[in-house]
């Protein structure tokens, strides 16, 4: 399954991060963006430009030590089709570089939309009898709170085309609680129910090492419920945002993992994208510091999990 080339890019690594490519033009270093301007103008394609080279650098200081990216789709669709367009080459450009790429699209549909969405970033499309990969990532962030009409429809591309889905449990954000903290009739919070739903979904669909292709997105800024959820869902890998700029730290994201040092991926973007800021360099040394910062996080993760073993 899908997840299984993560756990095995996170063991050759001895490294359980993924880079988040959530970029603002205004993260760009002046050179690139100038480049791309006086090339494109004052664009949207110019922006996408932008974006798109600062991605590649990032890309090319951490392919050989972060097994994974995620980027998030409305960094890009907010630049019109042009950026949408440098989402694309993103994702196809860290793929050749060996990397695993996760898109955080949060989709959220029933049916034969569901199924466009899970064709579109996951599967292909057909144009006059022949089959194109329009995105291609590996896996892709969905809402799973249409129940299971929202999920159906993707675990036969899962299956098929050895991809996996993140599905939002207990989520990193302040407000999070307002629904997901809530009790049911049978006495489960929100989350815990849809991590019980996660296990269910995921059960035609398990790898080698124990997890399914139908994983969970649950913050490290709630550590309590992290480690409540691991317990609970014993197959179901974790995408765990709120890692650093959202105040989560190691001791918290702990809890995601396993007896093995698996089980989980822990997100961090702007503390990678923008490490030269807190490192007190240039702009231009932006690649670099985001290679310091991946290594950084990697050893302060490491230092509370011990090594990774299959």
């Amino acid at each position: 399954m899908s997840f299984d080339r993560l756990i095995k890019k996170i063991y050759e690594t001895q490294n359980p991060t993924v880079a988040g490519l959530d970029p603002k033009l205004d993260y760009v270093p002046a050179s690139i963006k100038n480049a791309c301007f006086e090339k494109y103008g004052k664009t949207l394609e110019g922006a996408a430009a932008a974006l798109l080279e600062f991605n590649k650098a990032l890309i090319d200081s951490l392919c050989d030590i972060v097994p994974a990216v995620k980027p998030q789709a409305a960094y890009y669709e907010m630049y019109g089709w042009q950026g949408v367009k440098a989402l694309s080459d993103t994702i196809s450009y860290a793929k050749e570089k060996g990397m695993f790429v996760i898109t955080d699209g949060k989709r959220n549909d029933i049916g034969t939309t569901m199924e466009a969405y899970a064709a579109a970033h996951l599967g292909s499309t057909e144009v006059a009898g022949e089959l194109i990969d329009a995105f291609g990532a590996d896996a892709l962030t969905v809402n799973g709170y249409l129940g299971s009409d929202g999920i159906k429809p993707l675990e036969k591309i899962c299956a098929e085309r050895d991809k996996g889905i993140f599905v939002l449990v207990k989520t990193s954000n302040p407000s999070s609680g307002e629904l997901q903290d809530l009790r049911l009739e049978n006495g489960a919070r929100v989350y815990e129910q849809m991590g019980r739903m996660c296990e269910s979904w995921g059960g035609s669909l398990m790898g080698e090492y124990g997890y399914s292709a139908v994983g969970a997105v649950v913050g490290a800024t709630y550590p309590e419920q992290l480690g409540e959820m691991r317990e609970k869902a014993p197959h179901t890998f974790f995408l765990v945002p709120g890692y650093g700029a959202q105040g989560g730290g190691a001791e918290d994201a702990k809890f995601a993992f396993d007896g093995n040092g698996l089980g989980a991926v822990i997100n961090s973007s702007r503390g990678i994208m923008c490490a030269w800021k807190k490192q007190g360099l240039t702009e231009e040394d932006f690649a670099a510091a985001a290679r310091t910062e991946a290594l950084r996080m990697k050893e302060d993760i490491l230092s509370t999990i011990g090594e990774i073993k299959l």
